[in-house]
């Protein structure tokens, strides 16, 4: 076997392991199991309060006091034919704890089925209570121990928290991942125009926690390959 433990062979040039460094195309966005192939941006940011104490005698600061942090970033995707981001949570049967009179779009169920004239003559509807267009003298509030259930979202900030992994892999068989922990989706923005050659939705979100970028040992290193031979 050969006794060279570089990805390019005997022709490689040693320094190609000293840096590495990840484009966009290196990238691969995972929430759960589940590939969010549609993703075009990610970006974060880590926010936090910190005042300065002032005392008589010094116009400088004596110390400063830390208190809250906050983390916040946004998502760019793009839709093909459907809201992928939506259309992932129907994949995975996520759902949450919905009122069962609240009003809602008629084809928000991932499993139903229709043609193109039953979705585009579509309403608003409800799962149970009087008819959307009801008034308050025609029927009361749904009351009791059944007057929640699980739905499946049909906005994006329905969907219950959820981990973001990002997971980098270079030509050269340099690796690293990230994670964003329990993101909460806050605003979402979508448009189509005749200069648009694509559609996009962005959307904002809230952050427990966060993983920074960090290298991961690749089956593919020196190291690595230098053990296999």
């Amino acid at each position: 076997m050969s006794s060279f433990p570089l990805v390019g062979g005997a022709l490689e040039s040693p320094i190609t392991q000293s840096y590495n460094s990840f484009a966009g195309a290196d990238y691969r966005c995972n929430i759960g199991p589940y590939s969010f192939a549609e993703l075009q941006g990610v970006s974060y940011s880590v926010t936090r309060e910190k005042a300065p104490i002032y005392t008589m005698g010094s116009p400088d600061p004596r110390a400063y006091s830390r208190n809250k942090r906050g983390i916040a970033g946004s998502l760019v995707w793009v839709n093909f034919d459907r809201h992928a981001l939506l259309a992932l949570f129907y994949q995975a049967r996520g759902k949450f704890v919905a009122d069962v009179d609240e009003i809602r779009p008629q084809y928000s169920n991932p499993d139903a089925t229709g043609t193109a004239a039953a979705v585009f003559n579509s309403s608003l509807t409800r799962d149970l209570g009087p008819s959307v267009g009801a008034t308050i003298d025609q029927g009361a509030q749904v009351s009791g121990p059944a007057w929640t259930e699980l739905a499946v979202p049909w906005y994006s900030d329905q969907i219950l928290p959820f981990d973001i992994s990002l997971a980098a892999a270079n030509e050269y068989g340099a690796m690293a991942g990230a994670k964003i922990f329990g993101v909460e989706i806050l605003n979402e923005g979508t448009g189509v125009s005749i200069d648009d050659t694509v559609t996009e939705t962005q959307a904002t979100f809230v952050a427990r926690s966060i993983e920074p970028l960090q290298a991961i040992q690749s089956p593919f290193s020196a190291a690595a390959l230098g053990a296999s031979l």
